[in-house]
């Protein structure tokens, strides 16, 4: 009997698909005059769940906007780093201006306080700046505006980010961008007062910038009304949540940061705790070294001083001067003058005019 010669083969079960997660996952949180929003993006930018919003209170201080952060960041999937945009000038996490806010903004270290409170490394921006690293194409001239509580811009030239103040700079018959332009101009002018103002402003950056492309961004572009020209565009709210990955790739490391920031509080404009510091110590340590110096100092300084020039020239101006009308004033006498008359004779005395006798 013929032993058959098939071969059983065992089917070998598949692995589950389990899915991977993806990472570094970034919290992005946009902090506006009006709301504060936040989202999740895996490293593709990818939103991982819904937008949440949660609005800004009036005159909104740090402490009040840090703990909004992380009431939004509580209920988010899980994330490794957050990115920040706020509205004002923001450098390496310290905030220099804010506008639309409250008080105790200027000079508040927004980054260190966050990553204190969620435990995740930080970045903190300019809002514009965000929304412009999510739709920037990194060629050419680009420029970004965002419409909403205020006016934010930046510019990108060949893909270099430079933060721009356009919305305090002077637009229309002595008005600033965002006094034309922003959330209390829009409500007391009305829409189309208020689109007609925007055109303006288009031309006006185009003659100044000669921009390659303009983003329009915010909340409020949503309201634009007449056409606009080729080399402009509208962007979404999401698309410029999309830069907080951005962001990350020209960030600084935190352990590149100088240190002394990260605790000042005083006017922004030229941080001076990395200035006074060094100051202080240089004058405490040339203290010692100058004190040896100083006693010899004083030796040449009392030597010039008891100096006979002073003294010596009165004499010397006095003795010239002098003898020569001395000598000429005695001779200037009545009696002086037969004398010299005389001075050739021998005979002293008037008297001996007996040589009369030689006359005879």
């Amino acid at each position: 009997m013929k032993k058959s010669s098939a071969k059983t083969v065992t089917a070998v079960p598949k692995a589950s698909a389990t899915p991977r997660t993806l990472v570094p996952r970034t919290l992005v949180v946009d902090i506006g005059g009006s709301g504060i929003k936040a989202l999740t993006l895996d490293p593709a930018g990818k939103p991982l769940n819904d937008r949440t919003r949660i609005p800004t209170p009036k005159h909104a201080r740090p402490k009040q906007v840090v703990a909004i952060v992380r009431k939004l960041a509580k209920p988010q999937p899980g994330f490794e780093r957050v990115s920040v945009g706020f509205p004002g000038v923001v450098k390496d996490g310290l905030i220099y201006t804010a506008a639309n806010l409250g008080k105790g903004w200027i000079g508040f270290d927004l980054r260190s306080a966050l990553e204190h409170k969620l435990k995740k490394p930080v970045r903190v921006a300019n809002d514009a700046d965000i929304q412009g690293l999510g739709c920037a194409t990194g060629h050419g001239l680009e420029l970004v505006i965002t419409l909403g509580t205020g006016f934010g811009s930046v510019l990108f030239a060949e893909g270099l980010r430079v933060h721009l103040e356009l919305g305090h700079h002077p637009f229309h018959r002595g008005k600033t961008y965002e006094e034309e332009l922003g959330e209390r101009a829009l409500k007391k002018v009305g829409r189309k007062k208020w689109n007609k103002l925007l055109q303006e402003a288009i031309g006006d950056l185009q003659r100044t910038f000669n921009y390659d492309l303009l983003y329009i961004g915010g909340g409020n572009s949503r309201l634009v009304t007449f056409k606009l020209p080729a080399d402009v565009k509208i962007i979404s709210n999401d698309d410029g949540l999309l830069g907080g990955i951005a962001l990350w790739r020209d960030a600084v490391k935190p352990a590149e940061r100088p240190a002394a920031k990260s605790i000042a509080k005083s006017a922004p404009a030229s941080p001076p705790a990395p200035i006074k510091s060094p100051v202080a110590k240089a004058s405490s340590k040339a203290a010692p070294r100058s004190t040896p110096t100083a006693s010899p100092k004083p030796a040449p300084t009392a030597s010039p001083k008891p100096a006979a020039a002073p003294p010596v020239k009165p004499p010397v101006r006095a003795v010239t001067s002098r003898p020569a009308p001395i000598a000429a004033r005695p001779p200037a006498s009545p009696q002086s003058a037969p004398s010299t008359a005389t001075s050739s004779s021998p005979p002293a005395n008037g008297s001996p005019q007996p040589s009369g006798a030689p006359i005879k």
